[in-house]
């Protein structure tokens, strides 16, 4: 059936399907011009990639160029969540600092499966501070080490794929952290997370904090605190993670994401000021899992009957059907729709400087159905630094649900310096303003006001402007191909 319908591959594919293909083939029950249209485009493919092009290639490439790539897009996309005080960037490379939890000493590069890194080696946050000129007391660093050699001895084995489980947070003595809150100015405490392929979240002691790391911030962010002393807690993480139940212990919050080989450089690179976090989220950090939309739904029911899927050492599960309700409703466009508080809004990230935005312009031109949308901001802080500049628009939905606001484009400015000003242009297109009306299988932008906003995060909108297009548009018409059944 899926090749019939036009679909050219299944990756990977297992042997039953091989074989149940083949016998469709010879019984008749799979079209032949079907599968043959399927094979001439799957060899087109190959015949235009650059081994058939004789792509001079080479087996000895730049790895040390490679490598502060890596170490640039890891520090880019760095995201400073909390920074009370301005405790951040450290002042002074002769303080003295603690890293408790064991993501500070076992970094996660990447995620599993095809969510993985082909990384040479893995910088940790220790190694990469230390890197930079801060030192770690050897005692601390030598017992987390041995805690995390003994509890991996103790994990089942797994294929190299799909990772091994997490390992639970070292208890530490309160008589350990008072020691330390005296002899170091500053706490970091990292908590990891790794997710990817084969690995769908939960709830319990994933996105929700274990038992162990809640006590380990409460604790740490105790002793210190009573002896006037920050704490910044790290999160090298893959998605989403509850923050609203303990950021108020936290100084600061910064989010490493998975950020390769040279993770734990790039993030000292960011914690000393070498540089500024531009970062932002790409995803909202909720106060508690059921008010993400697919909380009710999600990973939806077997279906009796089903046949467990086995590929090789791993189960894929029984076959299981899941109603996607949230409908357009994802991600940030139901929390702003539906007014649901956030931990963390869509689009969020601090900076260690300021910026202003000034003098928004909407320009239609003679193509009432494509906008050009400028916008100059401003550095008015202390230090040199880069703002992600969003673009998000507001339609009418006056007979095609919308909702309240939509991000239609975003743009870095250049490393600004103080006071230095940048301008931004964005080209609204009709498509942009589009949505897809079932009853006329069209692509429809509606007649009415647009709302035109820019801003530094989807819930901090520095400024607003409107366009009005008089007359509804017919972007794109489609053919029906395929009915749903019921």
């Amino acid at each position: 059936a899926q090749i019939n319908a036009g679909n050219d591959l299944l990756m990977p594919g297992t042997d039953k399907q091989r074989t149940e293909l083949l016998e469709a083939y010879e019984s008749g029950e799979l079209d032949k011009d079907a599968l043959d249209q399927s094979v001439k485009r799957i060899l087109k493919t190959i015949l235009h990639s650059p081994s058939q092009a004789a792509y001079a290639y080479s087996d000895l490439p730049d790895l040390e160029m490679h490598a502060k790539i890596a170490r640039q897009a890891a520090a880019e996309g760095i995201i400073l969540l909390k920074n009370e005080g301005q405790v951040l960037p450290l002042k002074s490379k002769g303080i003295k600092v603690s890293a408790f939890g064991v993501g500070a000493y076992d970094f996660v590069s990447g995620g599993t499966g095809s969510g993985d890194v082909n990384e040479a080696y893995v910088v940790s946050f220790v190694e990469g501070f230390s890197n930079a000129g801060y030192h770690f007391d050897d005692d601390l660093k030598n017992t987390y080490v041995n805690y995390i050699k003994t509890e991996k001895e103790k994990l089942p084995e797994v294929p190299w794929f799909l990772g091994q489980p997490p390992i639970p947070e070292m208890p530490l003595d309160k008589a350990i952290i008072e020691h330390y809150a005296e002899s170091t100015e500053v706490a970091f405490i990292t908590i990891g997370r790794n997710s990817g392929e084969f690995k769908d979240r939960v709830p319990e002691d994933d996105y929700y904090l274990t038992q162990g790391e809640q006590a380990l911030i409460e604790s740490v962010s105790g002793v210190f605190h009573k002896k006037g002393k920050k704490v910044v807690v790290l999160l090298n993480i893959g998605n989403v993670i509850e923050t609203a139940s303990w950021r108020d212990k936290a100084d600061a919050i910064v989010l490493a994401w998975q950020g390769g080989q040279e993770a734990g450089n790039a993030l000292a690179d960011v914690l000393t000021g070498k540089v500024n976090p531009s970062g932002k989220l790409a995803t909202t950090f909720t106060m508690k899992y059921e008010d993400t939309p697919s909380a009710g739904s999600f990973p939806g029911t077997e279906i009796p009957g089903g046949e467990e899927l086995i590929m090789g050492p791993i189960s894929w599960g029984k076959p299981s059907e899941v109603t996607y309700e949230e409908g357009i409703f994802v991600g940030y466009r139901h929390f702003l729709t539906r007014g649901v508080e956030v931990a963390f809004p869509f689009g969020f990230g601090l900076s260690y400087t300021n910026f202003t935005y000034h003098d928004l312009k909407i320009n239609t031109g003679e193509n009432t159905a494509a906008f050009e949308v400028s916008v100059e901001v401003q550095n008015t802080g202390k230090l040199a630094g880069k703002e992600v500049v969003q673009l998000y628009v507001s339609a009418p939905g006056k007979s095609l649900e919308k909702p309240a606001a939509e991000l239609k484009g975003f743009s870095k400015t250049k490393l600004l310096e103080p006071g230095e000003r940048q301008t931004l242009v964005f080209l609204l297109k009709a498509e942009d303003l589009a949505s897809f009306d079932p009853e006329q299988s069209a692509w429809i932008a509606e007649s009415g006001t647009y709302s035109i906003k820019v801003g530094a995060s989807s819930e901090n909108i520095k400024a607003n402007e409107s366009v009005t297009l008089e007359q509804s548009l017919v972007v794109e018409k489609v053919d029906r191909l395929l009915t749903l059944k019921k």
